[in-house]
């Protein structure tokens, strides 16, 4: 399960060299970190690779539910998704994501050498916001030790023929993804204090891989 990324100036900079049309004051999104229900950047192709704003969850007549994950296992076939995967599909660009191990202590993960993280997605249009979902699939050996799913992150290369290419989109649905890097909360705040405390722990709880 994916339920929280980031997003940092470094990889915005990088967006915005990628993305040539991109116009701040038209993206309406979360910087730092994004949670479900947020706006939040996404990458589309429209000639060229172009980033609009939506909003993080699903919302679906089949299920019950905010349904921000979608196992790339089963994505094809789920009536909540499939029409997405075959028509809709986007990237989202991250710093990098979160997950919680069995301790309840944050780790983030980055893409080695890289400012951006690419997670396959898909979208669906509605009549307000348009909404994403992000696809996860099992954990390669950077992620296993932490949890039990992960992004289905993308090379840079694969960008592209993600969005476009829907026969291109369904080998990759069973692809490994890059090993990560990764770093844990209390490594970073060790030698930090503060009245409040600090606590690793996720400030939502939703499930939606267990719907989706």
């Amino acid at each position: 399960m994916c339920g929280r990324y980031f997003i940092d100036g470094e990889m915005w900079r990088e967006i915005k060299k990628i993305c040539k049309q991109i116009d701040d004051s038209k993206l309406k999104v979360t910087r730092g970190d994004v949670r479900p229900t947020d706006m939040a950047v996404v990458l589309m192709e429209m000639g060229e690779v172009h980033p609009e704003h939506m909003c993080w969850g699903f919302m679906s007549k089949y299920q019950e539910g905010l349904l921000i994950n979608a196992r790339a296992e089963t994505v094809l076939s789920k009536p909540s998704f499939r029409d997405s995967i075959r028509h809709c599909r986007c990237v989202i660009p991250a710093a990098g994501f979160y997950e919680w191990n069995k301790a309840n202590e944050r780790v983030s993960f980055t893409m080695p050498q890289s400012k951006i993280l690419y997670m396959a997605g898909i979208w669906q249009p509605t009549a307000k916001d348009n909404q994403f979902t992000i696809l996860t699939t099992s954990p390669n050996a950077s992620v296993l030790p932490v949890h039990d799913r992960m992004p289905l992150v993308l090379m840079p290369e694969e960008v592209m023929p993600w969005i476009q290419d829907f026969g291109a989109a369904e080998k990759l649905l069973t692809k490994i993804p890059p090993l990560l890097e990764h770093k844990q909360e209390y490594e970073q705040l060790s030698l930090f204090t503060n009245s409040a405390g600090v606590s690793g722990g996720c400030d939502y709880d939703v499930d939606s891989e267990r719907n989706g």
